[in-house]
């Protein structure tokens, strides 16, 4: 067992590099809150996209605004008891890693393909979301049945495709957010400009611990920042009138509420579960990356078969929890593997001080509305070094592969095909079902896993790696 996982009685500040011990609470917070906030905002992205278009089963009629703020609550609440699985399994359910789960974007376009059907409409989609949580679940479980089939090779393309993946999404949130009106306003630049300097500067100016504070201490700055160009009038960055809005239509304090118990019960259509299953297949193997990222990049080691099946089985079955209270589908959020890879901080103890962060602003809406109205300026000038950490580990991965001809050729065709079909100017799949367009288009860690995974299956070793079999 290596140091950075010996098990230490006493509670130390030390212990944060460790993934066991305690931590003492008053630094074990911090750390835990700066996780929630940089995973804060893209948790809830989409369940606003989905759920805003998703139609009410049978009719024309969407979710009102008071529905969306109770799922938004659900979103958080979910994400904190995924990210406890995680960290402390029941069973077989759990990794022991490090790991934040959140919600994924991954499966925008085949949601929004069934909750806009008024045949199936939100009802229908969290019914395929619970079926294909219990399906990746069971997938997870049966790991050790099909893990020899993702080399190293293609584990490291999908990691680097992962922090490929993330580059713009870092980039958008620094312009102002993807859709804004004022993208690229010169106080979105100036402000996700002076973040990101605070948080370099605090890396290497902060002494011991405190330095691999510098994502919540930009953050912080940033926000304050923004709050004064908003009170001067220079620049509206924060909108503080969610706060007050989340209080009159949900109040101060409320319980996540399941989706049995309300007005909109689920629906389980074979036909929408099978448009799901396979994006929850393209999940699995970003949470084999992300997985394989932590281990790498936190702990110095391969990841472990128990590790694997668990972080799947937690990936699957904390979806269909998520789906039990009308959210949306959980996976390992990479924005935080970009964090720990960092930090290096891989602490569970104080990871689970995040997750318990979460589930309280689930409980304490107006504290969540809080949370939210942190700017996408900000969150990007924070970004964009993390994202950019996580491409660094699948490198440092793809080192660690044998440099021939077939490395050679399933790296290129998995990059130019996988990251390529997100950059075409049309619809590549436009002679198809829809929902192949929906999954490659616009996800290069589909394409790249694909790719990757066909190439290292069906192209013949070289020699030297037949003798050594």
């Amino acid at each position: 067992m290596s140091n950075k996982e010996s098990n230490t009685p006493q509670t130390s500040i030390e212990n944060v590099y460790r993934l066991n011990g305690r931590v003492p609470l008053g630094k074990a917070i911090p750390f835990g809150l700066q996780h929630v906030l940089a995973m804060f905002v893209s948790n809830l992205a989409p369940v606003l996209i989905v759920c805003s278009a998703a139609l009410i089963r049978g009719t024309s009629q969407t979710l009102d605004s008071a529905e969306i703020t109770r799922l938004l609550q659900c979103a958080m609440f979910a994400a904190g008891i995924g990210t406890c699985l995680q960290l402390y399994p029941v069973w077989k359910i759990g990794s022991r890693l490090p790991v934040v789960m959140g919600v994924s974007f991954t499966f925008l376009g085949s949601l929004l393909m069934i909750c806009t059907n008024p045949d199936l409409g939100y009802e229908g989609m969290v019914g395929a979301v619970i079926l294909g949580g219990i399906f990746e679940g069971l997938v997870g479980l049966s790991a050790r049945y099909w893990k020899r089939f993702l080399t190293p090779v293609v584990s490291a393309c999908v990691v680097i495709a992962i922090g490929l993946s993330l580059l713009p999404v870092g980039m958008d949130s620094w312009g102002g957010g993807t859709g804004s009106e004022t993208f690229g306003s010169w106080y979105h630049l100036l402000v996700g400009g002076i973040t990101l300097i605070v948080c370099l500067v605090s890396r290497y100016k902060l002494r011991g611990i405190y330095k691999n504070l510098n994502i919540l201490v930009g953050l912080v700055v940033g926000y304050l920042l923004s709050a004064v160009f908003t009170v001067a009038g220079i620049a509206p960055m924060i909108d503080f009138s969610g706060i007050s809005k989340t209080i009159q239509e949900v109040g101060f304090f409320s319980l996540p509420q399941l989706v049995f118990f309300t007005d909109h019960k689920p629906i389980f259509d074979l036909g929408a579960f099978f448009t799901i299953a396979i994006v929850y297949l393209v999940s699995a193997a970003e949470t084999t990356g992300a997985t394989t990222a932590v281990c790498k990049g936190g702990l110095g080691r391969d990841i472990q078969m128990e590790e694997l099946q668990g972080a799947l089985a937690v990936d699957g079955f904390s979806s269909a929890i998520s789906g039990c209270f009308g959210c949306l589908p959980l996976t390992s959020f990479s924005q935080n593997v970009g964090l720990v890879t960092m930090t290096g901080v891989i602490n569970r103890f104080t990871i689970l001080m995040g997750a318990l962060i979460m589930i309280l602003t689930s409980l304490f809406p107006p504290l969540g509305a809080f949370f939210n109205s942190l700017p996408q300026s900000v969150l990007g000038g924070c970004t964009v070094m993390m994202f950019g950490s996580i491409m660094y580990e699948g490198v440092k991965m793809l080192k660690d592969c044998e440099f021939n001809d077939r490395t050679m050729i399933i790296v290129s065709l998995a990059f130019c095909v996988g990251v390529g079909l997100t950059q075409t100017s049309g619809n590549f799949f436009a002679a198809f079902p829809s929902f192949i367009g929906d999954i490659f288009n616009g996800n290069a860690v589909a394409g790249v896993f694909v790719i990757s995974l066909l190439l290292s299956l069906s192209l013949p070793m070289e020699n030297k790696e037949q003798n050594s079999k």
